[in-house]
């Protein structure tokens, strides 16, 4: 009897720790799948306002889509070092957002068009993995740019925003184009094509921020002829840009157009 119920004990015991074992095994499945889910700075609100109240939250970026003119009005994000590499992955078909509920404009709305589908947030902005990399293929992620201009000085300001990126060990990020009326428009869901493009950067520190806002087409003119006041841009475009700032630093911030602390 004795022997029986030790043999009992070690049985009861032994399916115990069997039963551990499975749940441990399942906690570290599910942290493996959600390892890349929280990759922004969230200590800082950094969102815009909305113009559209449509905010759609990837794991990436978040965006701000007007439905009128088939694309974001903006599409914020926090970008480090990290986030961009050398690695080169096979670049994807662009495809609609399955997160927009009004739809976001179908991607043969570029066809033959002599537009681009220009990213907002770049794909080499979002390299760390090719799942984030993918997700910048959405075409709430784009806007119709000529080539020479999305080759071009866009392209210019994109890796320069990397390298400031990189310099102030982190930068948040908002970009868009400027949307308004008599806009021309492509395509049979009448995609709204910008006549100007902005980039607004604020180093993680909070203490410099920066805006561009670019004409769309091509221009050999160096980077700092674009600089412009945060508030200039607000005036242009009817959106709040970091107002979880403190009004005062806020108002200090958007105020300057100064590129001097951002050439080196």
């Amino acid at each position: 009897m004795i022997i029986y119920k030790q043999l009992l004990f070690l049985s009861i015991i032994g399916s115990i720790f069997s039963c551990k074992q499975i749940e441990i095994e399942k906690v570290i499945d599910t942290s493996v799948d959600n390892s890349t889910e929280l990759i922004m700075d969230e200590t800082f609100n950094f969102l815009p306002s909305s113009t559209s109240r449509a905010i759609y939250e990837h794991k990436g970026y978040t965006l701000s889509y007007v439905e009128e003119h088939e694309q974001a009005e903006w599409v914020a994000y926090y970008l480090q070092s990290s986030d961009f590499s050398s690695v080169n992955y096979d670049r994807p078909y662009f495809n609609q957002d399955p997160l927009v509920s009004t739809k976001s404009a179908d991607w043969r709305n570029y066809k033959n068009s002599g537009y681009n589908k220009g990213h907002l947030c770049p794909a080499g902005d979002r390299k760390s993995t090719y799942k984030l990399y993918e997700e910048t293929f959405l075409t709430s992620n784009a806007s119709p740019q000529l080539y020479d201009f999305n080759a071009g000085i866009w392209n210019r300001l994109e890796q320069k925003t990397r390298y400031w990126a990189e310099k102030n060990k982190g930068v948040y990020v908002v970009t868009g184009g400027v949307l308004g009326e008599n806009l021309k428009t492509i395509g049979k869901e009448n995609v709204s094509v910008p006549k100007y493009f902005y980039k607004i950067l604020l180093t993680k520190d909070g203490k410099n921020m920066i805006g561009f806002l670019l004409p769309h087409k091509n221009s050999e003119k160096a980077l700092y002829e674009f600089v412009v006041s945060v508030d200039s841009i607000e005036k242009m475009t009817g959106i709040d840009f970091f107002p979880s700032l403190e009004d005062e630093m806020e108002s200090g911030l958007e105020s300057n157009s100064n590129y001097k602390k951002w050439s080196f």
